[in-house]
């Protein structure tokens, strides 16, 4: 089975129990995640050949996380050096309060590790898909100058690159922007996945208001294209967060052959919202590389990515652990949530 690979940056992730705020009480829940690292688990539990290329601390916390991702049969392609793991602090909303990520990455093993210490032509090597976020690029300038090494290299090489463009203003903090950096690597996608805030903000299109939404949407892919003509798939999520416990979730894909709206799933009680975006690019890759490329085929590919990110709204932690037939049945119409027996 030939390889999918990840490349972006594994953190700790420490957060209060249940809807607490930060501190409230002494203790903290911790467990690991990241970006790419959420989409290469949720792709190992599909049942794909995931290799996660990044850098770890070479101690007892960076072999913790590499084998967080182990577990779910992720190899684990890691540089170890000296330093720190980054670090992000999560306070989850309740209500009408939203929310909120600190993080502390500054400095960690991945920001400061030089694009020619990794191995790429190992890494490549049986590769046929390269995946990564606009979080990695968003860390240093290092971390940016590797993830364009990476997106040219798997571009020349003839493996087909997805880049989730997943924008976060609270990193961009190095002197250059999201549209700088962010556009150099759509130029080499040839799937681009984001919501809409990501593509004004990474690609600077706005989106403009039509009759309907779904004819907005459609535009907005359209002018996506238009500039960057590589990009065979543009993939957008749309969320309607009614409160931090209730959310709709929606999204729309245009393809090769056309344009297509997902189902739409109306999300109350919601255990977890970090990762859905995430979930979301697993299930659009799987979608991708195991059905038929017709107009069937890129409909059931966006159905599946909308139904496993859905589904991983009701996963606590980064990780989509939903199984491929859980997928199968939310897509067939089971959302009741009866007991299976």
């Amino acid at each position: 089975m030939e390889k999918i690979v990840l490349f972006g940056e594994l953190m700790l992730r420490l957060k209060p129990a249940g809807k607490e705020r930060l501190f409230q009480s002494p203790c903290l829940e911790s467990v690991f995640g990241g970006s790419e690292a959420n989409v290469a688990v949720s792709l190992a539990v599909f049942g794909k050949n995931v290799c996660y290329v990044t850098a770890l601390p070479d101690n007892a916390v960076g072999e913790a996380a590499a084998a967080s991702l182990r577990y779910y049969g992720v190899r684990v392609d890691a540089l170890r050096k000296p330093g720190r793991l980054g670090i992000y602090y999560l306070e989850d909303g309740a209500c009408q309060r939203p929310s909120q990520v600190i993080y502390d990455r500054s400095g960690s093993c991945l920001a400061v590790t030089k694009s020619d210490e990794y191995d790429w032509e190992n890494i490549f090597d049986g590769c046929s898909w390269f995946h990564l976020s606009g979080v990695t690029p968003a860390v240093s300038a290092e971390a940016a100058d590797c993830a364009l090494y990476a997106v040219k290299k798997a571009h020349k090489c003839g493996v087909r690159v997805s880049v989730d463009l997943n924008y976060r203003k609270k990193l961009w903090k190095y002197g250059k922007s999201a549209n700088e950096v962010m556009r150099v690597l759509a130029e080499n996608a040839d799937v681009l996945i984001a919501n809409e805030e990501d593509i004004q903000h990474c690609l600077g299109i706005p989106l403009r208001n039509f009759t309907t939404p779904a004819e907005s949407y459609r535009d907005l892919c359209v002018q996506v294209k238009k500039q960057f003509p590589n990009v065979d798939y543009v993939a957008v999520t749309l969320r309607h967060s009614y409160s931090a416990d209730r959310n709709g979730w929606s999204s729309v894909l245009l393809g090769k052959f056309g344009f297509y709206e997902g189902a739409h799933y109306d999300i109350e009680n919601i255990v977890e919202r970090v990762g859905a975006g995430d979930s979301f690019a697993a299930g659009l890759i799987y979608g991708l590389t195991e059905f038929d490329m017709n107009s069937e085929g890129e409909r059931k590919a966006l159905d599946f990515a909308t139904a496993a990110s859905c589904l991983k709204h009701s996963v606590p932690g980064d990780f989509n652990l939903v199984r491929k037939e859980e997928v199968d049945s939310l897509m067939s119409g089971n959302a009741a949530g009866r007991i299976q027996r």
